[in-house]
């Protein structure tokens, strides 16, 4: 798919990786609906990409990955012919349907299993959460901050850090969500904790994502998404019932192909070059 396919995303194909950039950096790639529909397509459609095992998500510029919400839009801002407002809120009368943008945003709430690796840049705070929530890992450049500034402008932080609490301590992601605007989650802090994996200066945090990416992208896809599937499992199920659930994912993850493609790389005698972290 050519790179200038969306409006507010970048997206470019390479070496088996998708590179997803949030485009927006003079409002701090902020998602407007027009981003959450796009944001939308891009995952379903990776779903079916035989061309790609691994994606990464970034964002444009180095001052924010993602700032939430495009608050100008939804709050009587202006408006133009891509603005649809029915993508978020309750609709039908009754607050019973509700259409919330983590529906669109996050990976895993769009169905794809496909591994997502995110590089921070800058400001993640609110509504990248329901980005961040959802990506296999994080790898942060030492500039980059978190903070959620939603009860600060008096609303509940409830569905970003919700998202958030799977890959955070529960004092951190409180504490995090209460702060508001008035405290930043450091990159160094962030990794301490286990929220990012990996901390990096600024010019190498592409170069970083695409060790990991491609490296990922090397291995049969099947055994990978089906590890994918497995360790989620034990997220959001707990450890013991996913472990019931771990002769289902082998069986499912593992076929005579990809066998096959593993036992032609141990046969080949090619030293991986890998590396300590």
């Amino acid at each position: 798919m050519a790179a200038n396919a969306y409006e507010t995303v970048i997206y470019e194909e390479r070496d088996g990786v998708a590179w997803i950039t949030l485009n927006r950096p003079e409002k701090h790639n902020a998602f407007n609906s027009l981003m959450q529909r796009e944001m939308r397509t891009i995952w379903r459609s990776l779903r079916f990409n035989e061309d790609v095992r691994c994606a990464v998500l970034t964002g444009a510029g180095d001052k924010a990955f993602c700032t939430g919400i495009d608050r100008m839009e939804r709050m009587g801002g202006a408006t133009d012919e891509t603005t649809d407002d029915t993508v978020v809120g309750a609709h039908g009368g009754t607050p019973f349907h509700l259409n919330d943008p983590g529906d669109n945003l996050g990976p895993k709430s769009c169905d794809l299993w496909k591994p997502v690796i995110a590089a921070v840049n800058g400001m993640a705070c609110g509504g990248a959460f329901y980005m961040l929530g959802e990506v296999e890992f994080i790898i942060a450049a030492e500039h980059a901050t978190f903070f959620d500034p939603h009860v600060t402008y008096g609303m509940t932080a409830s569905f970003e850090p919700i998202h958030m609490a799977g890959i955070t301590p529960f004092c951190e992601i409180m504490r995090l969500s209460l702060m508001g605007n008035y405290e930043r989650v450091t990159a160094q802090r962030a990794h301490e904790i286990g929220m990012v994996s990996e901390v990096v200066p600024g010019d190498r945090l592409l170069d970083a994502a695409e060790f990991c990416a491609t490296a990922i992208a090397a291995q049969p896809k099947l055994a990978i998404e089906g590890t994918v599937r497995a360790l989620w499992a034990a997220r959001e199920f707990g450890s013991r019932p996913a472990a019931r659930l771990g002769y289902a994912y082998v069986g499912l993850g593992t076929s005579q192909e990809s066998l096959a493609e593993g036992q032609r790389q141990f046969e080949s005698g090619r030293r991986i070059e890998w590396r300590a972290r």
